[in-house]
């Protein structure tokens, strides 16, 4: 019988997991199909294994999905707001939490493989999964070679980013012991609005001076944030000369 067997004899019946029809089942279709074939929601129903004696597990992922707004914002959740989810224990909650995490720490991994810079949407895209959750702003800098190759990524800041919090020594540091020749700045706008402020505009423009003064190149500062990004050297925001 299929789920809308199910539901077109008893429409207020929410068939479980074991209900659905093998092929369709999320931890067969992930071991037939891969990882990649399943939505959001089933990969979160392996996540979560149980539903309740109401609804399956399917439906009470896609129900938490819809209640956060999507996956990006169900990242930004805490236990708190987990657990007062209707359904969710403690138990669920630590594993979409543990769960967010690893993701944070796999994109924070894969910055150590010495990627390629050539563009502002390539340091979106390296740091972007990392910095767009965060609900203060950090800023990081990546120093690179020749080649344009990312040799350190470095957190040298967390706060509301001003002149007054940003030492050019913490920014340039790296980049003048290893003998780097230029530097991308980066930070995060936690409100999801990636547009750079007047005190961004300020700092980066003494870093691009500084930078002038050692012989670093400051190529661009990046404002990530979950709705987009902005490139400051693209805007002409503190480079002009």
């Amino acid at each position: 019988m299929t789920i809308a067997d199910h539901r077109l004899l008893d429409p207020d019946c929410r068939p479980m997991i074991r209900d659905l029809p093998e092929g369709e089942r999320p931890r067969e279709r992930l071991r037939s199909r891969g990882a990649s074939a399943l939505s959001n929601a089933e990969l979160l129903a392996i996540l979560m294994r149980t539903g309740n004696s109401s609804e399956s597990v399917l439906d009470m992922a896609a129900r938490l999905l819809a209640h956060f707004g999507g996956l990006d914002r169900l990242a930004r959740a805490t236990h708190g707001d987990l657990c007062e989810f209707h359904g969710f224990g403690e138990a669920k909650a630590a594993q979409v939490l543990a769960a967010a995490e690893l993701g944070r720490r796999l994109a924070v991994a894969r910055g150590e493989e010495r990627p390629s810079i050539h563009s502002p949407e390539d340091v979106a895209a390296l740091l972007t999964p990392e910095m767009g959750a965060l609900d203060q702003e950090h800023l990081r800098v990546l120093s690179l070679d020749t080649k344009n190759r990312v040799m350190a990524n470095e957190m040298v800041f967390k706060g509301s980013v001003n002149m007054t919090g940003v030492r050019a020594a913490e920014i340039f540091r790296t980049a003048v012991k290893q003998n780097y020749p230029s530097i991308m700045v980066v930070h995060n706008h936690p409100s999801g609005d990636p547009a750079p402020s007047p005190q961004d505009v300020a700092v980066t423009r003494g870093l691009v001076q500084a930078g002038r003064a050692l012989e670093i190149e400051v190529l661009d500062h990046v404002v990530v944030a979950r709705d987009g990004f902005v490139s400051m050297k693209d805007k002409r925001l503190g480079f002009e000369r």
